[in-house]
């Protein structure tokens, strides 16, 4: 045996009982953290068992003991807003936490569009964006990870940030917004917890404990807790997803080719042409799987040349690999991203130019995105890219089966992105979710009211503020009353807010048709802003609800609706109102007369009578969805029924 072994080991042992002994904070308790104002605040952590702690914060000076397994927690009084300030620990050791705040804590919380960072929206906040500078407002972004079988009391990684230019690109949208518009009118800081995941469906947020009333989703979280399996279904996935994309680039005729399809010397005099952007025609290529490449010849113009440039592809179904002059520009792997590529100085030449697109298609149809930017720009000029393109199928293939995607599973997000944030006082949560429930719309309102119940309840804060977005309209107009899970589970949204302690910003006015991640995120959060004033910071003289049926009679030739939200009345922009759908019992939906008279809507059809149900804005993009109050909010979407509760 090696002589050195043994004092080494000894060495190794006494090192790892001295790290353990050294005091430790959970990641969320680091500098530059907002802790909540007038609330006891919980310094916590571990240490070694039994090892007496003190601790320092504004000149008082608080001692406790870690207990047998080495966890330790002192409960400081209530503060009042301010800051910065430090906090030093000591044990073994001393550990130092630099600017602090009190202030005002909200967890902003759902799927994508409440994650969509500032960056995703900076050519429509472009000096916001530029100029952004306010360390009263910082964001804790928790890591996208899950667990199934085990709730989690720290973050792996995370760190506190302030509002700076460098920074802002990374905050959330939606949630600078409504931190911006609270911290200008309450002047105290405001720290908001990124704790959202793209793609994740209401389920993946509740606890063991709630998904329990829901068998189905239960079931999936005892499923997934098998974590072999896990890992079996996430190898096949990665093998099916690599042998697909491997068998596509060896068809690829683009790829085998000599000259390859992206180089500018390629003769395409014999590909078919394309209207750009538009999705790919019904004929020849249909619903085609696979990879289809673009081509378009353009001449540069003098200001162009021997500059870097921005080059904007809009939106492309569903990955693609732009080249200008046969060099590769850009790539994205999937749909939803702007593509946004900086073109590098001496790709461009004079006169003539190329560029090539190469889209892989994995299922449905693609193609480019209507009504988005497509463009070559300097700092002051701009080249239109939309019109006649060229184009050519490089392969076609069979669709590719979508992956399982585990992290969006009930309950692992709950165990290790929300659970953490427990033992922390906060003001209350603002959430923008749904998308992902569209299919389950008659699931959602007992679900969502369940996690809404269950946060509560765990966080053990009574009924805190609970203010969430309805989701906004998406899709392509439709110009006849149809049925629509998006209105449906707007409908289940509208529901929820008969828990107390809760507010529905709509949105309803605020999306596009050809994106589900609608830009204009400053509304958004200036709606659950003006909530919050009234709801959480007790400000009752706001009219910060939509107009929403608070009442209604069936009569035998009309329904007369009484609006809450509007108690300076109501108006329409740009005619009568409409969007107003009406049946009976004996005919299907038409569309509905509709005339205000103050809070009151009278709705009505001449060739109905006794109705029996009207719906207003329902469908997945509504058009003329025109009722609004005189604050300017607009009226959620409905359906009230003859039978409903008044």
């Amino acid at each position: 045996m090696n002589k050195f072994y043994f004092p080494l080991l000894i060495c190794f042992s006494m090192g790892l009982n001295f790290l353990w002994g050294q005091i430790r904070l959970p990641r969320f308790i680091s500098d530059g953290v907002v802790f909540q104002r007038e609330a006891p605040l919980k310094i916590w952590g571990w240490a070694a068992p039994q090892e007496a702690i003190t601790l320092q914060f504004k000149g008082a000076t608080y001692t406790t003991q870690a207990d047998n397994q080495g966890n330790w927690n002192v409960v400081i009084a209530p503060q009042a807003a301010g800051g910065p300030y430090e906090m030093l620990l000591q044990a073994s050791n001393q550990s130092k936490l630099k600017d602090i705040m009190i202030g005002d804590l909200w967890i902003c919380s759902g799927q994508s569009n409440m994650e969509l960072p500032m960056d995703r929206v900076k050519e429509k906040y472009p000096e916001i964006v530029r100029t952004a500078n306010n360390p009263m407002i910082r964001q804790f972004i928790v890591p996208d990870l899950y667990d199934f079988n085990q709730v989690h009391n720290d973050f792996e990684q995370g760190d506190w940030v302030a509002v700076s230019p460098e920074s802002i690109s990374q905050f959330s949208a939606g949630a600078y917004f409504f931190a911006q518009q609270l911290q200008e009118k309450y002047q105290v800081p405001i720290g908001i917890v990124n704790v959202a995941l793209g793609g994740s469906p209401v389920e993946a947020w509740m606890s063991e404990a709630a998904l329990k009333a829901f068998p189905d989703a239960w079931e999936e979280m005892q499923q997934f807790k098998d974590t072999n399996r896990v890992k079996g279904i996430q190898a096949a996935d990665q093998k099916r997803s690599a042998a697909w994309y491997r068998a596509l680039d060896e068809k690829d005729h683009g790829l085998q080719a000599q000259p390859q399809w992206s180089a500018a010397a390629m003769d395409d005099s014999d590909w078919d042409p394309f209207e750009l952007p538009n999705f790919w025609n019904p004929k020849p290529l249909d619903d085609t799987q696979g990879v289809v490449w673009f081509r378009k010849k353009f001449i540069a113009p003098p200001a162009f040349v021997d500059r870097p440039l921005k080059l904007m592809m809009g939106r492309i179904v569903d990955q693609d690999f732009v080249y200008l002059n046969g060099k590769l520009v850009g790539t994205t792997g999937y749909q939803y991203p702007p593509r946004r590529y900086t073109v590098e100085k001496g790709i461009l030449q004079k006169g003539e130019n190329t560029l090539a697109v190469r889209v892989i298609n994995t299922s449905g149809r693609g193609g480019f995105i209507l009504d988005k930017p497509y463009y070559l720009a300097t700092d002051q000029d701009t080249l239109d890219l939309k019109g006649q393109w060229k184009y050519r199928l490089g392969a076609p293939s069979d669709p590719l089966a979508g992956p399982t995607f585990v992290r969006w599973k009930a309950g692992g997000l709950y165990n290790k992105m929300l659970a953490p944030l427990l033992p922390y006082k906060i003001k209350g949560c603002i959430w923008y979710q749904g998308e992902s429930n569209v299919s389950r719309s008659k699931q959602y309102a007992a679900r969502f009211a369940a996690l809404i119940n269950n946060w509560r309840t765990e966080w053990g804060q009574g009924d805190f503020p609970f203010l969430f977005v309805q989701l906004a309209n998406f899709l392509a107009p439709t110009h006849r009353p149809v049925e629509s899970d998006w209105a449906a589970l707007r409908q289940a949204q509208w529901e929820t807010t008969a828990l107390p302690n809760t507010g529905m910003a709509v949105a309803i006015d605020l999306g596009e048709w050809n994106d589900i991640h609608p830009l204009n995120k400053a509304d958004v959060g200036k709606r659950l802003a003006l909530l919050a004033e009234k709801i959480a910071y007790g400000d009752t003289t706001l009219e910060a609800e939509s107009p929403a049926p608070e009442h209604w009679d069936f009569e035998q030739k009309q329904v007369l609706i009484r609006f809450s939200g509007a108690q300076k009345g109501l108006f329409t922009k740009g005619g009568p109102p409409a969007s107003f759908a009406i049946r009976n019992a004996e005919q299907d939906f038409v569309w509905a007369k509709a005339q205000i008279d103050g809070h009151q809507v009278r709705v009505w059809h001449p060739e109905i009578e006794n109705p029996t149900v009207v719906r207003y804005a329902w469908a997945n993009n509504p058009e003329n969805a025109n009722l609004y109050a005189l604050n300017g909010l607009p009226a959620t979407p409905f359906e009230i029924k003859k039978t409903s509760p008044q």
